[in-house]
């Protein structure tokens, strides 16, 4: 099965992140506490196609923990459920 372009394209390494430059940077703060391990609770907020899962989806890689994506739209409580569960 052949993944869309824009999820080929989408940015896997915190290096490959283009936003956010005065976090994600070498000197930002959250590029810190990536490279530390200490990740802190985040709200990731804005538009759809501004990078909110590609950032999630970074996180969750370069701390090596499980990610999980939910629509609102397709998904119900049922669905919530059990990633609450598996988390």
């Amino acid at each position: 099965m052949n993944e869309p372009l824009a999820e080929r394209l989408r940015p896997k390494k915190l290096e490959q992140y283009l936003s956010q430059h005065h976090l994600i940077g070498p000197k930002g703060a959250l590029h810190k506490q990536i490279k530390s391990g200490t990740i802190p609770s985040l709200i990731l907020w804005g538009p759809p196609g501004v990078g909110n899962t590609t950032l999630a989806n970074i996180l969750a890689v370069e701390s090596v923990r499980l990610f999980f994506t939910l629509s609102a739209v397709s998904c119900g409580v049922k669905d919530v459920r059990e990633v609450i569960e598996i988390a």
